[in-house]
Order: C-alpha cells, then structure tokens, then sequence
C-alpha cells in the first residue's frame, strides 16, 4: 500500500517486499563471498513487488547467494521490524519500508546502514527529490533506496459496468467522477442497477482521500491534525458505508481477496502497486478491468524504500543486491510483472515505461497513466507515528463496517484512537 496497495490497504498495496532466508546469519560455510562461502540474504516485504523473477536472475549471475522473498502482511511486517530494532536480533538482512513508516524508521536510523557508506550517493540525482529526502534522518543519514511510488488512478471492472448500463471506456468513466460525492452517486446507481456493491471497502476509500489532502495525520511539526485531511477522508468513507455501496471487506485479508473473485465489488481505488495484486488474485479477469482517472485528481498512496538493518550479517551482500534491484533494467521489470512504478524520473520518459500497455487492464497505458500521476505528485509529511495512526483509524472504520459502530459514533472515537497512537 504501497499500499503495491501496497498491502495496502492495500494496499494495497501499495502494496511490503520481504526477501526472507535464515535469521540473517550467514550460512554455515560462512557469508564472505571472497571465501567463496554461501550467503543466504533474508527479504522482508508485503504483496507482490515482482521479486520472484529477479531472485532466479539474480542468483543465477551470483551462485553464492541464496535470496528467500517473505511476503507477509503489511502492517505485520513493519511492526515486526520494530520488535527486531528493539531486541537487536532477528531482523531479516534486507527490509522493505512503505512511505507510512519511514519517517518512524528514519528516526531510528542508528539502527540501519548509512547507504551513503557504502556509495549511494551516486544516486540521489536519479531520483524524485522528495522520495530521496523521505528516507533521509534529521542528520543526513540515508537508511534506504527507493522502490517505487504510488499515483493514484481507479480499476473497474469493464463487464459489471457494462451489466448496469454504465459507460466502460475509461475517458468516459472518468467524468463520472470528478469529485468523491459524484463517485459515490455512481456507486449507488451501480448498486441500484445491479444489486451488488460498488467499492471493495471503506478504509479502501479514507486512504486516497487522505492521500489527496494538503495535510494527514501530521504536520512537520509532528502535532497531530485529524480536523484536517483526515476528516474529509473520514466523511468520504463513512458517506460510502451508508450509502450501501461498500463490500465493507477488509483490506488484503482472504475475504478480500475472495471479493475480487466473486465480483463482489466493481471498482477500487488503484495506486500503481495495486495493479499487481489485482492480477495476482485474479488471473481469471483478464481483460475485464480498465484503469480511469480517480475522483479529486492526484494523490500518492504508498510507494517504498529498500533498507538494510545494521545487525544483519551480510550487510556488503545485501547492498549489492539492494544497489542491482534498483537499476533501471530491474525497475523497468517490476514495472512490466506487477505495475509498480519507479520513483527514478528518469525512467518515465523511457519507451519501455512510456510506451507501455497492461494487456491485463484492457490494454490501458499505465506508463502514460501513471508516469503523469507521479511528475505531478505534491506528496505529504507523514509523521513518526503515522503508520500506527493510520492503523488505528482503519480499525475504527472497519468496525464500523461490521456493524459494532454507528458512523455516528466513529469519529469521536478514531479521534480517541488516534490520540492513543500518537502517544504510544
């Protein structure tokens, strides 16, 4: 989520990548490769962020490495980090950190290789100057390398629209939608049409919109600001819940992934980790999703950074890697396999991105779509706290979908809830 959604909500994915082998320790004929040892690299991510593919090249152009992928949940996977900083074991060899929590990372970043140690500031120029600064502690430390960003657009499903007499070419169904009220008006005439729901969830909702906002969570003075963007994003969900036309599923749980197979929703919001998932869980559905604009216009909703934690045994070994995945050959693959779009602009103008079409989504052209969404992103401060918060804000949003709180009473407490994260 992202959330590459990142399990995002994702979200995705947006949505963590974890490349996961033993405890980090090398192997038992040692982890120098000079020795000419064997080295097992430990990968800690969430959703797909296309790494299967280049584990097998990669290991077959360095025969003494072994990369294990551990995709878990996204927000597991990010507290079990934490847990691995505090007690100063454990932790895998490479991590993948989404954009809601590596400004809680970066502040730890005594805990993680200085990447400018071991050369990379070679590439600062390469990238989006603010996804380069993101990942950068208060002292100029760099803990990680950027993966990719997520620009928002919104999937839908070509056919149920079709079934409710809804237009299905994506220029059209994108003035549908011009602001979040006319999105959810579409999503009851869907409803009404169909007598099935419109949108897969509401935090699925809360987070572009949130993402859209001048201000989220926080402010850059770390002071928590929920009568802001997180309010507006509030409303939009809680609008859509009782209007009827969310699933109500939670994100990137097996019932959601269940919705997408039973076309229990038409519709979801899509950064472009998302895109992955999407034909991961539904390899059936090809060619009946597009990809339209999405209401309010931009926004950045996850998008990740590639670190090392220092109490990894095989530091030189996973810079290496880390240093090979983010070359643009690399890039422009994940890019092709699961959607993920680079955070290096310099790719954007690439005909292998540019000229690029999802045969998957109905030929759309997601190098134009979201190569767009990403020169035009203004993104957001996210706070140290604000992975939690966020997470804490979804679970209220989430009992209100299954029904053990009135939208009445939700944003008092996602405000208490906050609050509670924010201290914790």
């Amino acid at each position: 989520m992202g959330r590459s959604a990142r399990s995002a909500a994702a979200v995705g994915l947006v949505a963590a990548l974890a490349l996961a082998g033993c405890s980090g320790q090398s192997l038992e004929n040692g982890g120098d490769e000079a020795s000419g040892g064997q080295v097992s690299l430990k990968i800690n991510f969430w959703g797909d962020m296309g790494l299967d593919k280049l584990k097998a090249k990669y290991e077959a152009e360095h025969t003494n490495v072994k990369i294990v992928l551990n995709s878990g949940e996204y927000n597991a996977q990010h507290e079990d980090l934490q847990k691995k900083l505090v007690a100063g074991s454990g932790a895998p060899d490479i991590s993948a950190v989404d954009e809601g929590f590596i400004v809680q990372f970066r502040s730890q970043a005594d805990q993680f290789v200085n990447l400018l140690d071991k050369g990379a500031s070679s590439y600062e120029s390469k990238y989006l100057g603010w996804k380069w600064q993101a990942s950068q502690s208060a002292d100029g430390k760099q803990i990680g390398l950027g993966t990719d960003v997520g620009g928002l657009a919104m999937c839908y499903r070509t056919d149920l629209f079709k079934a409710a007499g809804l237009p299905t070419d994506r220029e059209s169904v994108s003035k549908l939608w011009p602001t979040w009220d006319a999105f959810i008006e579409t999503g009851k005439k869907y409803t009404a049409a169909t007598g099935k729901k419109f949108v897969d969830s509401g935090t699925n909702l809360f987070n572009p919109v949130l993402a859209q906002q001048p201000v989220g969570f926080y402010d850059p003075q770390e002071a928590l600001r929920m009568e802001g963007g997180p309010k507006v994003a509030f409303d939009v969900s809680m609008k859509a819940i009782e209007a009827g036309i969310s699933a109500n599923l939670a994100s990137f749980q097996p019932n959601w992934d269940q919705g997408f197979k039973k076309d229990q929703f038409a519709a979801l919001a899509c950064p472009a980790w998302m895109l992955g998932h999407i034909q991961d869980t539904a390899p059936d559905q090809k060619g009946k999703w597009d990809i339209a604009n999405i209401p309010g216009g931009g926004g950045n909703w996850g998008g990740s950074w590639w670190t090392i934690p220092k109490q990894g045994k095989n530091v030189d070994e996973a810079y290496k890697f880390v240093e090979w995945l983010v070359q643009p050959e690399q890039q422009i693959e994940v890019f092709k396999t699961v959607g993920n779009l680079p955070s290096q602009p310099a790719l954007y103008k690439d005909p292998a991105v540019l000229d690029y079409k999802k045969e998957f989504f109905t030929n759309a052209p997601t190098g134009q779509i979201f190569a767009a969404t990403a020169e035009n992103l203004k993104p957001q401060y996210l706070g140290k706290k604000n992975g939690p918060t966020r997470v804490a804000v979804e679970n209220v949003i989430t009992r209100v979908q299954q029904g053990g709180l009135t939208p009445e009473a939700a944003w008092a407490e996602a405000v208490k809830e906050a609050d509670k994260a924010s201290k914790a």
